[in-house]
């Protein structure tokens, strides 16, 4: 059969969506997601001034040597394609996250009493909120990762190792901008009139 040019144009379509649809693409937002945990640690007290002491004793131990009330940490993973170019260069063609993310929060070892079960009640929720914009914090560190990293091409690369020390860059700025950006909000939350230390007073002061 004789290929008339509208068809031959067709074909020409078929066979390029062809090619594309063998092409790795990178992950973004909408194609992978973070495994979430919580741990608890338990703490004692009868009243809202006793729990919080026992947060002094018994929060995670951070650098320094102080305690925190609660704390966020990450575990991340990745799964890059890195690929020769035909030029000798090194493209980083995929990279998709492996991402746990765990809070670590208080919980009393023992049933509260009504009125202080339920301001204790206030208290986890705003801290256990306060916590996941951490947790968002992490999530929008690896996404700019993905954002910087994938597509990158370095030449004269053909065994794809100068690509490695090349990511370490972006790798380094996105980390140093969640840690900056976590930090600070920690310094707004706490501040005096901040939330958590709105939800310190609350608590300490409730019963």
């Amino acid at each position: 059969m004789t290929e008339t040019a509208p068809m031959k144009m067709i074909l020409r379509l078929a066979r390029a969506l062809a090619l594309v649809a063998l092409l790795p693409f990178p992950a973004t937002a909408a194609d992978w997601k973070a495994i979430e945990k919580t741990e608890t640690y338990a703490i004692s007290g009868t009243t809202g001034m006793e729990l919080y002491a026992s947060i002094g004793a018994k929060g995670p131990l951070l650098s320094g040597g102080t305690r925190a009330i609660a704390y966020t940490t990450f575990d991340l993973k990745w799964s890059r394609d890195y690929r020769a170019q035909p030029d000798g260069s090194c493209t980083l063609v995929s990279g998709k996250p492996w991402l746990t993310i765990t809070y670590r929060l208080p919980k009393p070892a023992q049933t509260l009493p009504a009125p202080l079960a339920a301001n204790w009640k206030r208290f986890i929720t705003g801290m256990t909120a306060h916590e996941k914009v951490h947790g968002d914090h992490i999530r929008q560190m690896v996404d700019r990762i993905i954002a910087t990293t994938v597509g990158v091409n370095v030449p004269d690369d053909a065994g794809c190792r100068k690509i490695r020390e090349v990511l370490q860059t972006p790798l380094a700025e996105a980390s140093l901008e969640q840690r900056a950006r976590s930090n600070a909000f920690d310094r707004e939350e706490m501040s005096p009139g901040g939330n958590v230390h709105g939800l310190i007073l609350d608590l300490v002061n409730g019963g």
